[in-house]
């Protein structure tokens, strides 16, 4: 693969109301399993000051491939796919990698 420069993830989720506290503490599993990956670089989960209900999700991976690994894993599929997605209003992902 030519394009090995860091991939960042920038998600940005608007939880529904009354699922906070289900989804950040499903979260805090993905968190721990993602920092496991050999691809994963950091995970860090932010909430909105003034929207608590507003996360935003901002992880690291050292390439592209570490990025599908990441998204194919049991968990991944498991926890945000199954569980947290279906508590969400909106879910907005933006891959980018740094300008040089």
């Amino acid at each position: 693969m030519e394009n090995q420069k860091p991939i960042h993830v920038f998600a940005t989720w608007k939880v529904r109301e009354g699922e906070i506290a289900a989804v950040l503490n499903i979260l805090q599993t993905v968190q721990k399993e993602s920092i496991k990956e050999k691809g994963n670089l950091f995970y860090n989960i932010h909430q909105n000051i003034s929207d608590p209900n507003t996360l935003v999700l901002y992880e690291g991976y050292i390439n592209e491939e570490a990025v599908t690994e990441h998204r194919n894993s049991s968990y991944f599929q498991e926890l945000v796919l199954g569980k947290i997605v279906p508590l969400l209003e909106t879910r907005e992902i933006i891959l980018a990698t740094i300008f040089e």
